[in-house]
């Protein structure tokens, strides 16, 4: 085949199979553009972006059989891996964060006393089961927006639901964990 402009999807992929880098070029062609701007919505960084994008057609290359054109289109297929190795990112930013930050607090605290762990275990125990008492999709923005770090947006894109609705959850299941925090006794928290 030599007029890769008219080939299917899947003629292309067979085709990387065999090592053509014009077919690559031209898939490429065909889908760079979604899957670098999925992959932009996704992390809000366009340097983060084109690595997700590059990585995707250079998984594409070294493993085109994955590909399987009965399961769907394979732009949708370079999407869906955009779109996870976009989470994967942010999970990893978000992981080494968390680190830095505990390390940095742990660094900070290096007087910190017996009491103050004791209130801060204490607390994180009646939020843990405040956080157990909320339906499922509240639990589960609450979870996306305040312990993994993610936007409204986010969330919303995540749960594959509106944004005033991932809003209106948060704030929901938030007021309720306040009641069930009162009601366990704990009326001051940090930062309330």
């Amino acid at each position: 085949m030599t007029d890769f402009n008219e080939a299917s999807d899947a003629q292309l992929v067979t085709s990387i199979g065999r090592y053509s880098e014009v077919a690559l070029a031209e898939v490429y062609r065909r889908h760079g553009g979604a899957v670098y701007g999925l992959a932009r919505r996704v992390l809000d960084d366009g340097a983060e972006a084109e690595d997700v994008t590059q990585e995707v057609f250079l998984r594409l290359w070294n493993a085109p059989d994955r590909f399987d054109p009965s399961r769907g289109s394979l732009r949708s297929y370079l999407l869906a891996q955009s779109h996870a190795r976009a989470v994967d990112v942010i999970r990893s930013q978000n992981s080494r964060r968390a680190r830095e930050s505990s390390d940095a607090m742990k660094t900070a605290r290096g007087d910190y006393d017996m009491q103050n762990e004791a209130w801060d275990l204490t607390l994180a125990h009646h939020v843990s089961e405040a956080l157990a008492t909320l339906p499922d999709d509240e639990r589960r923005a609450i979870e996306l927006a305040y312990f993994e770090g993610r936007t409204y947006v986010q969330v919303a894109e995540i749960l594959n639901q509106p944004e005033g609705t991932v809003k209106s959850r948060i704030r929901n299941g938030m007021r309720r964990m306040r009641r069930v925090l009162l009601e366990s006794g704990v009326t001051e928290v940090e930062g309330s």
